[in-house]
């Protein structure tokens, strides 16, 4: 934590001013006057070209200083966003640390110099990586509050959180609160609202803080916010504690803070409170708000300042004069000089350090390690009924699973459960799990999928496993936002400080006539493309034993996608593999060997593959198939040994020709493995892209046996 001032006081029995003592009252305006001076010190960098952005929190710091009055660093959990400078400092952030990201340096406890400054994170105190993104956080603060509440009645999941890796930051106090906070622009993302609703649902220990200064960037509040008052759209909420303050006035802000971070902690619900404060320097310096606003505005936010405020009442009340104000804020000035001074001369990150903490570096889920013997037992089950079986063993062995997503609990309302059969999801993939383990590890969500990913994110990285899912692949597109930026990245940006290994269930692809675009869509290229985010695609009941469970193991996130048409299927069944069967990821199967021609496939065109293989091989034609099971990381070594043993290939697949997963695999091989095709297939293979196969309409969403048998024969033409 910051130093305290050595400025001594001259009568330490001296009265309260407004119910704050002076020792307070100086550590209030030390923080506020060291967040300022460091604002103005990186603006002073940024324009000497030495730092890269700034984005000052000039004008929040009284609301945000008060703040750090009553929240407890490393035992309360902090979603602050890029504002909160005061807050953070008030925590234990030092003024080196602030300014090591501010330059991007390697020892940057934030990032290791990977963010922008003032994107906050530091494990220690629990302040939890924050991203560019504007809103994200609310749903992420939403699903670290549950964790809150599930670790108090599941001491077991605790005792296994800490045994995981990074399990040294996890951590649970009996009376903790995650604190999150955001401008008032950030209440217009659909997050936000989310997150609230959750919240007062579940009477989260959930405490918002809004920081109104007017304006998004350049739109004025009366544009942003209906009203232009977001508390009082708020206020209906069931349960929510609301409160509104000047957020300029440490004064008024002492009492709204405790009274709302004391309703969190006793388990009341959430609060949030709603504070007015000021901007009086730009957005950031790619910003000139002199553009937008007018100098009478200006000159009233000049006066509003918090920092002017209260050295005036300092000096009004006799708590410092003005020579020991004027002694305190030069020693302030000299600590910020001598931190810039170390921060400029800082270790700059090495490029070879770029792709460390990607993925997890204490589990590698594509080892030797994974590969696991089946032990059989049962009767044979299908893909949906195997999905089922296995989550059933994992949450038998670790507490820290939970299961939740759109309709995937047998009835929300437990006393039901004696009278109905149960959902357990629209596919049943979840069936019968949560009469097993209870309401607390299976249940519902609003249909919400930012809301399910981001509760996911939270949970995950406060130490759970949880496994959400996404009804229909074609539906998770708002998530988007969470999944890319936000899941994928956390171990990264936070350079391995922070994880969250989520495991996304999403049922995928086309399986009936008549589903139409919006229960037929595949689109797995695009979150292979995803750095951090691991993607499988198993084809058999047996891969998705050994799959899923290797997922729940690793500690990245992965993507489990299932595809719906053979959820059901007779051929693909298995006999259960039992509770320790894995697979590693990046690892082919191959299906059938063949001399003639390859086909590299996955998801339900192995077995319309398989079909077209028995069909040809009738007509003297041997084809080998490669089911790949995993699509990032996927097994290269397999593709190109197969390539080099026929010479020939096809890319059969679900997802568009163009720019779909196997133009990328297609790609690949005509880069790699041109000269071990057969010379007149090279002379064809930019034409054909190896035959990928790109479903037409009227081929009823998948592709037909037929069609694999005549790419096969036309190949072979050449």
């Amino acid at each position: 934590m910051a130093s305290q001032t050595r400025v001594k006081v001259a009568k330490l029995d001296a009265p309260k001013v407004h119910g704050l003592d002076h020792e307070t009252l100086i550590r209030l305006y030390r923080a506020m006057y060291l967040s300022r001076r460091l604002d103005d010190r990186e603006i002073q960098l940024k324009r000497q070209n030495k730092i890269y952005f700034q984005i000052s929190s000039a004008g929040h710091e009284a609301i945000t200083a008060v703040m750090g009055l009553f929240l407890r660093p490393g035992v309360d959990w902090f979603y602050p966003y890029y504002r909160d400078r005061a807050l953070c400092l008030m925590l234990g952030v030092t003024p080196l640390e602030t300014l090591l990201a501010a330059v991007g340096a390697k020892d940057d406890l934030s990032s290791g110099g990977r963010q922008m400054p003032s994107h906050w994170g530091h494990p220690k105190w629990n302040i939890v990586s924050k991203s560019s993104c504007t809103g994200t956080q609310f749903v992420q603060a939403a699903g670290a509050a549950e964790a809150t509440l599930y670790y108090e009645g599941r001491p077991k999941a605790l005792a296994q959180a800490k045994k995981a890796p990074l399990g040294e930051h996890v951590s649970y106090e009996g009376d903790e609160i995650v604190y999150v906070s955001g401008g008032d622009g950030s209440t217009s993302e659909g997050e936000f609202w989310e997150s609230l609703n959750v919240a007062c649902a579940k009477k989260l220990p959930l405490l918002y803080l809004i920081e109104d200064n007017g304006y998004a960037i350049s739109v004025p509040v009366e544009v942003q916010t209906a009203g232009g008052s977001i508390s009082k759209l708020v206020r209906s909420f069931p349960g929510l504690h609301v409160a509104e303050c000047d957020g300029t006035d440490p004064f008024e802000c002492h009492p709204v803070c405790k009274d709302a971070i004391e309703y969190c902690r006793e388990r009341r619900g959430p609060a949030l409170i709603h504070a007015h404060v000021t901007r009086p320097y730009s957005h950031s310096l790619s910003d000139d708000e002199k553009l937008y606003k007018s100098a009478e505005e200006r000159e009233e936010e000049a006066r509003r300042d918090p920092l002017s405020k209260l050295a005036l009442v300092l000096v009004r009340e006799g708590v410092l004069d003005q020579k020991q104000i004027e002694s305190l804020e030069a020693e302030i000035d000299s600590e910020v000089r001598d931190a810039a001074d170390q921060a400029l001369v800082a270790e700059e990150p090495s490029i070879e350090s770029i792709p460390m903490h990607v993925y997890s570096q204490e589990i590698d889920p594509t080892s030797t390690a994974f590969e696991a013997q089946p032990h059989f037992h049962g009767a044979p089950k299908t893909m949906v009924e195997m999905v089922a079986a296995t989550l059933s063993d994992e949450m038998a062995r670790d507490e820290r699973i939970t299961i939740f997503g759109e309709d995937v609990a047998d009835a929300s309302r437990e006393e039901n459960l004696k009278n109905v059969k149960g959902k357990g999801g629209v596919f049943k993939a979840t069936a019968g799990l949560q009469r097993k383990y209870g309401q607390d590890r299976v249940f519902n969500s609003p249909l919400a999928e930012a809301s399910i990913v981001g509760r996911a994110i939270g949970m995950a990285t406060r130490g759970l496993k949880p496994v959400a899912e996404i009804q229909f692949f074609d539906y998770i597109w708002p998530a988007m936002m969470q999944i890319r930026d936000e899941l994928c990245v956390m171990r990264w940006r936070s350079n391995g400080a922070f994880k969250a290994p989520v495991v996304l269930r999403v049922p995928i692809g086309g399986y009936l006539t008549g589903g139409g675009v919006y229960h037929s869509q595949s689109g797995e290229s695009i979150f292979a493309h995803c750095p951090g985010l691991r993607v499988v695609m198993p084809s058999t009941a047996l891969d998705v034993a050994g799959l899923l469970r290797t997922a729940i193991r690793c500690d990245d996130p992965v993507m489990f996608l299932e595809h719906k048409h053979l959820y059901r299927q007779p051929y693909n069944r298995s006999e259960n593999p039992g509770p320790d069967f894995t697979i590693p990821f990046g690892k082919a199967r191959t299906v059938r060997e063949g001399t003639d021609l390859s086909i590299i496939t996955y998801g339900a065109l192995v077995h319309r593959t398989e079909v077209a293989a028995a069909q040809l091989e009738r007509e003297g034609i041997s084809v080998e198939i490669i089911d790949l099971r995993s699509l990032s990381p996927y097994d290269w070594e397999a593709i190109a040994a197969t390539v080099r043993k026929t010479h020939r290939v096809i890319m059969a697949y679900e997802d568009m020709l163009s720019w779909g997963y196997g133009a990328e695999i297609a790609a690949r091989i005509a880069d790699e493995l041109f000269e071990e095709l057969d010379a007149p297939v090279r002379r064809v293979a930019a034409m054909d892209t190896f035959c990928a196969y790109q479903p037409k309409l009227e081929d009823v969403i998948l592709p037909q046996t037929a069609h694999i048998t005549a790419a096969v024969k036309r190949l072979l033409e050449y």
